[in-house]
């Protein structure tokens, strides 16, 4: 990452609470780790918001997790109209959906929530791999590696929503 500035987090710095609060919305479904994001501002650099993503996202509790995950669809199933869906689970490949959706399934009901992967960079083989390894995790690990993946999809989503590169896709 940067320390420069960017022109999209200079206006989040000085923009009201309530455009502010909508802005974080579009990264995290979390109400708790937006209102933890909002307080620190100004950030002036992007590393500095990305620390304060990472230290909001490591203060979540379990329910704030729940609430976070609520606001992801299924790997292989983005949301239609949803170009941000849909364009961090572009490595699936359209024969993958339906393992994807199937594992998936198992998992929703041995962990109570979806399978939430940093999409942005794998292939479905990569996902669908990290499912089959992560569907007989414990939920105290599960929820971990939840959070570690929650904190680089916010990471994601906040690089490309204040201008910096975020990593590219796969093709």
């Amino acid at each position: 990452m940067t320390s420069r500035p960017f022109p999209g987090l200079a206006r989040f710095d000085a923009s009201g609470g309530p455009e502010a609060a909508a802005l974080l919305r579009e990264v995290c479904a979390s109400r708790s780790w937006g209102a933890a994001v909002l307080a620190a501002r100004p950030y002036g650099t992007l590393d500095a918001l990305l620390a304060a993503s990472d230290a909001a996202t490591a203060g979540l509790t379990a329910d704030d997790l729940a609430e976070a995950m609520a606001g992801h669809p299924p790997i292989g199933r983005p949301r239609p109209g949803d170009p941000v869906s849909a364009r961090e689970q572009r490595g699936v490949r359209d024969g993958q959906r339906e393992e994807l959706l199937a594992l998936n399934l198992a998992y929703q009901e041995r962990h109570g929530h979806v399978f939430l992967i940093c999409a942005t960079g794998r292939t479905g083989e990569q996902m669908l791999a990290a499912l089959e390894e992560r569907i007989g995790n414990d939920p105290d690990t599960e929820r971990e590696i939840v959070r570690t993946e929650l904190a680089g999809i916010n990471r994601v989503r906040l690089t490309r929503l204040f201008g910096g590169a975020a990593q590219e896709d796969p093709p």
